[in-house]
């Protein structure tokens, strides 16, 4: 979370959407201060990596905001269909890259969000109608679960190579 104090007396929709922010910001200082090889890492026997996790983040956003929220198609908005796909790397994935893709990803979505009311509601193709504040909520679970993924990931990255260099 922020180092400032939360307003804990806001609205509905300024709670959720500081709560989401917060998550965001969280999911980029994953890559704070790792190498491009540690940010690669596989430290799991799933695709998850550092540089992973951010990427699957943005498809998150855009599932649940870009397409789900207006009515368009993963095509459309050029994510894949496969979750494992939004996981996987590609050669010229850079934690610049990615951390810039998932920033323009975020501002898509809050910029989306904005011309909606919490009950207004999309259609996602495995649960039907959902709300807006569903979606926010979601994202803001989604978003939390997988910064405490990489937490663990960093720790076991830092501590190897405090323990190389020591």
């Amino acid at each position: 979370m922020n180092s400032e104090r939360p307003d804990t007396t806001a609205s509905e929709r300024k709670t959720l959407v500081d709560l989401l922010a917060d998550n965001r910001a969280e999911i980029l200082r994953l890559l704070d201060g790792v190498t491009e090889e540690e940010a690669r890492r596989s430290l799991v026997p799933s695709l998850t990596t550092l540089l992973g996790l951010v990427k699957h983040a943005a498809f998150a956003e855009q599932v649940w905001f870009h397409v789900t929220l207006t009515g368009r198609t993963r095509a459309e908005v050029g994510v894949p269909n496969d979750i494992d796909d939004s996981f996987r790397l590609a050669p010229d994935d850079t934690i610049a890259s990615v951390s810039e893709s998932f920033r323009q990803v975020c501002a898509e979505s809050d910029r989306l969000a904005f011309d909606h009311d919490l009950e207004d509601t999309g259609t996602h193709h495995r649960l039907g109608p959902v709300n807006l504040r569903w979606m926010y909520v979601h994202m803001i679970e989604e978003l939390a679960r997988h910064a405490g993924h990489g937490d663990i990931l960093r720790e076991q990255i830092i501590a190897a190579r405090d323990a190389k260099a020591g």
